[in-house]
């Protein structure tokens, strides 16, 4: 069994700093995409998340933020998708699914020794089209069954296209809500609709097809959160320009993306602490962390706002 987190009477603010276990990073290609796995060291048995990264940016770009959710108990699973098209998803849709179908056989052997995963246990993410993808494998448009089953779904400035009049296939943001059978949590950023080219309108997450639409479109049991002074990938390693698919394609990532001007390790802290909160309340029980944060948003290490509830 994995070790039992540490009691606290101020825990909710834990969960945005480093959490107690060592982890490992592991990369595989035995599995039907190549994967970047983050895992505790310890031994012990871990829940799972299944991470699906942003168009073009190779998952090892996110490696503070999954060794932070990591490092709470957690074994991060993140395929790396490549493709030119980033409007037609069915493909990429039809690979996590199989990511997914691949975890009951293939994660074990992977993982250090006496490192178990607990895949009654697995939850669901993305950021950017990778958090669009993750909403379209939720809601079945992988076009095969998955023999495990999702207990939660986090959204990070999830973005469905380019602009309205070009939308990620399938059309997932056309029908008037998500029916979901599991809780969600959708993190958007203040500055992802802004554009950096003035008034050019190019952002990284434009209005219509961004956080805010894919909020609304969950009926209920839905948490929202806005981090109001921070952009699209200030979530990313600081040198993620220079590890993505091409460093150009990451320079051009870069360029485009409005960035805060803060301290970008709190942004990350911030995105890791609301992650490790929804995945502690919904795989494990615990939600006196998420419960706080949404109580009072202040102690988060950034300026967070908390959306109000969505409606059936």
């Amino acid at each position: 069994m994995a070790e039992a987190r540490p009691a606290s009477a101020t825990a909710a603010v834990d969960v945005f700093k480093l959490g107690n276990y060592s982890t490992k990073a592991i990369r595989t290609s035995n599995a039907p995409k190549t994967l970047f796995i983050v895992t505790p060291e310890n031994e012990g048995t871990y829940p799972v998340l299944l991470f699906l990264h942003g168009y073009n940016i190779c998952p090892c770009c996110y490696s503070q933020l999954l060794q932070h959710i990591s490092s709470h108990g957690y074994i991060v699973v993140a395929p790396l998708f490549l493709g030119v098209c980033s409007l037609y998803c069915r493909p990429d849709i039809k690979s996590a699914a199989e990511v997914t179908n691949w975890l009951s056989s293939g994660l074990q052997p992977v993982l250090p020794e006496n490192v178990v995963p607990n895949l009654s246990r697995l939850a669901l993410a993305g950021h950017s089209r990778g958090g669009y993808l993750a909403f379209a494998l939720a809601l079945g448009n992988a076009n095969i069954p998955l023999n495990l089953k999702f207990l939660a779904l986090i959204g990070i400035d999830p973005v469905a296209g380019a602009n309205k009049c070009m939308k990620s296939v399938p059309k997932i943001l056309n029908s008037d809500s998500f029916n979901l059978d599991m809780p969600v949590m959708v993190i958007g950023t203040g500055l992802g609709g802004e554009s950096m080219l003035g008034c050019i309108p190019c952002s990284c997450a434009p209005d219509g097809l961004n956080y805010a639409e894919f909020f609304m479109k969950c009926k209920e049991n839905c948490h929202g959160f806005v981090i109001s002074e921070y952009g699209h990938t200030d979530m990313l390693d600081d040198d993620f320009c220079n590890n993505c698919l091409g460093t150009s394609i990451g320079k051009l990532m870069g360029s485009m993306c409005k960035s805060g001007k803060g301290d970008k390790t709190l942004m990350i802290e911030c995105v890791g602490g609301l992650v490790v909160a929804m995945l502690m309340a919904q795989l494990e029980g615990e939600s006196r962390e998420l419960d706080a944060i949404v109580d009072n948003s202040s102690i988060a290490p950034v300026k967070l706002e908390v959306m109000e509830a969505s409606q059936p």
